[in-house]
Parts: structure tokens; C-alpha cells; sequence
């Protein structure tokens, strides 16, 4: 009955916490959530990034992967080769891993501990969901709310009816 009079004010109570792991153009989008929301992000500034993970697009053809999953390849160790040389040249390994991730794209992926109220989760499934957003935050939303879904004992059932999920 709240939820379908708009009065959303008590779901802000519940806390729903995922750690994911995306490319930086999703994790960028999440951040736009920031308002009943927490992220806390690995940081390449901080953090040598010594896993080399990356996202390819699974929509695209094989062809286009190809050429992508090369690109990817090569930025990764030209990363690695460049933390490398700046420490060898004199620079500290603080300053030279913040330095060197400017040699990583988009598609890089970090992991991120994501902390959502119900009621910004709710925002950001319906801003997310719609047809119109970018796929790779719309797959992360429908994995999500999925989660969500299969929590053992079935403790966000009634919410997830009145919000028309």
C-alpha cells in the first residue's frame, strides 16, 4: 500500500549490498546513483592492478572483439611496462601506479562494494531497466535485482511485488 501511493519513505530503511565488477563506463554510471547509495571502488591510485581484467562487449561480432580484445591486451601491458619504467627512472610506486593508469580504457574492470536503501534502488532499476539505457547497466540492474530475488528466505518478497518487479 506504500509503495503504491508513493509513499516510498520506509524502504529507505533496508540495505541491499553487492559487490560487482565492472568496466569503468558502468562504474561511472553507477556513481550517478550516489544519493541512498554507497560505492566504494578498488582504485587504481592506491591499489597496483596486478588481476588484468576486461570487459568485451558481448554484442558485438566476433571480428569487432577480436580487434577490441588486442587493443585491451596491449593497453594492459603497456601499463604494467610504463608502473615499471617510471619506479626504474626514480618515481615512487605511489606516484607511478596513479600515473600509469592512464595508460587503462574504459574497458578496464574494477570490483566495487554497491550499498542501495531499497528506495534508490528502486530509482536506479527504474531509470536502468528502461529500454533506452546503456546494456551493460541494464544487464548489471537485471543481475542485480536477480540477487535480490534468490536472497534465501525470500526476505524482500512483498517489496519486490509492490514495486512491480
Amino acid at each position: 500500500m506504500l509503495a503504491e501511493n508513493g509513499h516510498e519513505t520506509p524502504f529507505e530503511k533496508s540495505s541491499l549490498s553487492f559487490l560487482v565488477t565492472t568496466d569503468i563506463a558502468t562504474h561511472i554510471q553507477l556513481l550517478k546513483h550516489r544519493i541512498g547509495c554507497s560505492i566504494n571502488a578498488e582504485s587504481a591510485r592506491y591499489k597496483e592492478l596486478k588481476d588484468d581484467k576486461y570487459y568485451v562487449p558481448r554484442d558485438w561480432p566476433n571480428d569487432e572483439k577480436a580487434r577490441y580484445i588486442a587493443f585491451m591486451e596491449d593497453a594492459l601491458i603497456r601499463y604494467h611496462d610504463a608502473l615499471e619504467r617510471l619506479v626504474a627512472g626514480g618515481m615512487d610506486r605511489k606516484r607511478a601506479k596513479e600515473s600509469a593508469r592512464f595508460y587503462l580504457p574504459y574497458g578496464n574492470q574494477i570490483t566495487a562494494d554497491v550499498m542501495f536503501n531499497w528506495r534508490s534502488f528502486n530509482h536506479f532499476l527504474g531509470l536502468r531497466m528502461k529500454p533506452g539505457a546503456q546494456r551493460e547497466i541494464c544487464w548489471l540492474a537485471e543481475e542485480m535485482l536477480k540477487q535480490v530475488k534468490e536472497i534465501p528466505g525470500d526476505p524482500f518478497k512483498h517489496t519486490i511485488h509492490a514495486f512491480g518487479y
